[in-house]
This record gives structure tokens, C-alpha cells and sequence, in this order.
């Protein structure tokens, strides 16, 4: 088990990569159309399957992750993970869709939650000084994850399989579990006595008193708008995300309609590792700019940015521009996963982390039922107006999002127990003003 900050930062980032992997889903999703005759709406059930089985399972580990530890709840999540993938793959030889959702979908998409909770807390307790960065630095393995599966294992396996699709997500399974078990093995918390190091230096953002129970964290107005801005923000990325293959495919066949399929595929494939590169450096280099200037200000820019591109999106026909601009929107994707987990140790401390950052990845869940289930609907019924349709209500998601976040504040935002007159005030009590003593 590994005592050393960076060997830490290592493991967790390496598992974050593996896990990562599912935003490369879109590489997979023409290959099924084709192949098997499933609809558009058949795969995008499958993706949304995942998402939201990784956010339900990710509020529960986060709850668990103080009891078990990092090492057994990170081997759980990766035996579960590849599990998932070869599972899946029988599901693909039997040609069975809903064994299909049970394997990729509910254990493989479980897995990813356990495990994508436990690097992100356990690495922000071996650097209390540098969250922003530390965090950072593990979430953008999980935004580059998918350059890993799109570029390079997806295609040599494909290659080397002559398209078995079975094949191709049997021997995933089987590469995934051999990265992620030793890396789970190696995790835990730091050793007692490691904070004390930084007692005398300044870390920022740290409560001054414990906000109080888990429960009364959660119910609180911050954290539900905390999770209002995140789903919104989630929901118009992993839209993209879920379907920016083909909808490349489709602007690039318009431009170009002499194109053969295969090539199309090879650019819709190029653009999720471009764009999965953009999700990783986004998680750093948000997670640092929201250090400097505050998580509010980092949200508030994200969401206002990106209703401008979706809303060029909406009538952008050139490929190479329409490529850029998703690249951008992967950008800020990323920005708030790096962004939320400093925010709520912002918010909530520490000692609360784990599992309100858990209970938080439920709008993850949330948003991973929505975006890719409205985007296969529409280029199933409405093939020609699919990709207007598509950017325009992300306009309308990302603009609810804006709005919501003036409701934060950085300065005002840390919880306080209760005390007699607030408890009044709340039932609408008035308290008659008390003259200082002379």
C-alpha cells in the first residue's frame, strides 16, 4: 500500500483513465447500428444505463468509502468494471440487448461509480494544500480516457478480431482488469499524523467549524443548487458526448457526401480522442482557475460560454469548426467535474466530503438519463433536423444553468448550526433588537 502523495496521485489517476474509458461509447454506438440492427435509441438507453448506474452507485460509495476504505471499495468498482465488459460481450454473441443494458449498463456502469468517488476523496487528503490541483490532475484521467479506448485499444482490437464485437469487449474486460486491481490494491487514506505537516500553512477554503450531520449538509439550499447548476451543465455536455460521432458523420456527409462510411467513422473516432483530450485538460485547467478565482465565477463562465457555441452549433454546417467547437464544449464539461469536488470541500469541509460529493454525482445520474435519451430520439424520428434540435435545447438547459447560479456565493455559502433565533426567524418569529449594555 502506497505511503507516498504521488504514488497516490498515480494510482488515481491511472483508475480514472480505465473508467474514463465509457465516454468513448460513441465509437461503439455505429458499429451497433450496423451490425446488430439495433436503433439509435437502443444504444443510447445503454449509455444512459451506465451514467445513471454509476451516479446511483457513486452516492452510495461515497457514503461507504469512510467505513470500507479506498482499497476494497476501488476493487469492487474494477472487478465490477470489467466484469461489466465481458459480460456485455456474451450479450453481444447471444445478440440479447437487455442482457446487453445488465452487463455494460447497470455493472459496468455500478462499477465505474464505485470507483470514481474513491480516487477523487482519497486524493484530496493527500493534498489538503492543492485540491484544486490534485483533483484536477485525477479527474482529467477520467476526460482522457477516452482518447485510450477511441485511438488506440478500440481499433487494434477490432483489427486484430476482424470486427468481432463479442471478442473486441471480452478481451476490454480483460486489459481493464489487469490496470485497475493492482492500482485499487495500492490505495489508502493518508497515515495519521499527515495533516498536521500543514497545520501552519494557509488552506484555502477549509470551514472553520463542522457544518453539522450528513443529512442537514444535504438538505440544505446550497447544496441543492450546487446540484441544479451541476446537472445542467452535465446534461448539455454528455449529450454531445453520447452522440459526437455521429453527429460528425452527419454534418461531414452534408459537406461532403462522396465520403465512404468507413472514413467517416475513422474522423468521428479522431474527434472523441481530440475532444476526450479537451475533457482532461479542461478538469486541470479549470480545477486551477477555479482556485484563483472562485468556483462560482468558473460555473458562471462555463454555462454563459457554452450557450454561445451551442447556439452556432445549431446552424454550423463546416466540420473542421463544428469539430473545434465540440472540442470546446468537452472543455468545459470537463471544468466541472474538476470544479465541484474543491467546491464542496469549500462548502461542506472534509470530513463531509465523500459522501456529499457521492449524493452530488446523482445529478451526473440524472443528466446521463436525459441528454442521451432526447439526442437518440430526435436523430431517430427526426433524422434531417436532428442536429438543430439537439443545440438549441442546449441552449435552453445551459441558460437555466447560467440563471441558477447567481443563486451561489463563494463568501456566504458555509453552513452554521442552528441557534435559537435562527430557528425562530425560520418560523417567522420576530426578534426584538437588544440594546448593548452600557
Amino acid at each position: 500500500m502506497t505511503r507516498s502523495p504521488f504514488i497516490a496521485i498515480l494510482c488515481c489517476t491511472l483508475l480514472q483513465v480505465c473508467l474514463g474509458t465509457v465516454y468513448a461509447w460513441s465509437f461503439f454506438q455505429t458499429l451497433l447500428v450496423r451490425q446488430l440492427g439495433w436503433s439509435f435509441t437502443d444504444t443510447a438507453v445503454a449509455f444512459s444505463i451506465t451514467i445513471f448506474s454509476l451516479g446511483m452507485s457513486a452516492a452510495g460509495a461515497g457514503f461507504l468509502l469512510p467505513k470500507v476504505g479506498p482499497r476494497r471499495l476501488a476493487l469492487a468498482g474494477s472487478v465490477m468494471f470489467s466484469g461489466g465488459y465481458v459480460l456485455a460481450g456474451f450479450a453481444l454473441q447471444l445478440e440479447s440487448l437487455l442482457l446487453f443494458y445488465l452487463g455494460y449498463g447497470v455493472i459496468g456502469g455500478a462499477g465505474i461509480g464505485l470507483g470514481y468517488v474513491t480516487p477523487v476523496a482519497t486524493v484530496a487528503k493527500w493534498f489538503p494544500h492543492r485540491k484544486g490541483l490534485a483533483t484536477g490532475i485525477v479527474v482529467m484521467g477520467f476526460g482522457i480516457g477516452a482518447v485510450l479506448l477511441s485511438k488506440g485499444l478500440a481499433p487494434l482490437l477490432v483489427v486484430e478480431t476482424q470486427g468481432d464485437l463479442p471478442l473486441v469487449f471480452i478481451w476490454l474486460g480483460v486489459v481493464f482488469a489487469t490496470v485497475l486491481i493492482p492500482c485499487s490494491w495500492a490505495l489508502r487514506d493518508p497515515p495519521r499524523g499527515y495533516l498536521s505537516q500543514f497545520r501552519d500553512a494557509k488552506i484555502s477554503g477549509e470551514p472553520e467549524e463542522d457544518p453539522g450531520s450528513t443529512a442537514r449538509c444535504l438538505r440544505s439550499s446550497e447544496f441543492a443548487i450546487m446540484w441544479i447548476v451541476f446537472f445542467f451543465n452535465i446534461a448539455a455536455g454528455i449529450a454531445v458526448i453520447s452522440f459526437q460521432s455521429p453527429l460528425l458523420q452527419d454534418v461531414w456527409g452534408l459537406a461532403d457526401p462522396s465520403v465512404e462510411p468507413e472514413i467517416l467513422a475513422e474522423y468521428g473516432a479522431t474527434l472523441i480522442a481530440v475532444s476526450s483530450l479537451c475533457n482532461g485538460v479542461g478538469r486541470l485547467f479549470w480545477g486551477l482557475l477555479s482556485d484563483r478565482i472562485g468556483r462560482v465565477r468558473v460555473f458562471r463562465i462555463l454555462l454563459a460560454s457554452q450557450m454561445i457555441v451551442f447556439g452556432i452549433l445549431m446552424t454550423e454546417r463546416d466540420p473542421w469548426i463544428f469539430s473545434i467547437l465540440v472540442c470546446y464544449i468537452l472543455l468545459c464539461f470537463g471544468g466541472g467535474f474538476a470544479t465541484m469536488p474543491s467546491f464542496i470541500l469549500d462548502v461542506f469541509g472534509s470530513r463531509r466530503m465523500s459522501s456529499v460529493y457521492g449524493v452530488m454525482l446523482t445529478a451526473w445520474a440524472a443528466a446521463g438519463v436525459c441528454g442521451p435519451l432526447y439526442i437518440g430520439y430526435l436523430k431517430d424520428q427526426y433524422p434531417d433536423r436532428a442536429i438543430i434540435y439537439c443545440f438549441l435545447i442546449g441552449v435552453l438547459i445551459l441558460g437555466l444553468g447560467y440563471v441558477f447560479s447567481y443563486l451561489l456565493n463563494d463568501s456566504r455559502i458555509r453552513l452554521r448550526r442552528p441557534t435559537v433565533e435562527s430557528t425562530l426567524r425560520q418560523y417567522g418569529i420576530a426578534i426584538p433588537h437588544r440594546r448593548p449594555a452600557r
